[in-house]
């Protein structure tokens, strides 16, 4: 399956850390298996899926579109705190 990562996605991947990246990892193995594993949003964000993670006993959030059965376009990573927020600034 491809993953296509937007600009805001790839700026983010490089502020996280060694272990942040590890988990990160682990999530999207799981998503690549099963594409549909998010929450699928409604309203202003519909077509959206977010999958919640965990990183350092912390939920993290990490929203996603499904472009075809063969790709995924990646679009924001982070905390709950203002990720919703941030997800509706973005095209």
């Amino acid at each position: 399956m491809e993953l296509l990562l937007t600009p805001a996605f790839a700026r983010q991947i490089k502020k996280l850390h060694k272990n942040q990246k590890a988990s990160l990892d682990r999530a999207l193995h799981q998503l690549v298996n099963n594409p549909l594993l998010g929450d699928a949003k409604t309203a202003d964000l519909e077509g959206i899926y977010v999958l919640k993670f965990m990183i350092n006993a912390q939920e993290w959030l990490l929203a996603y579109r499904l472009i075809s059965k063969e790709s995924l376009k990646l679009l924001l990573v982070g905390p709950h705190e203002n990720f919703y927020r941030e997800l509706k600034k973005k095209p």
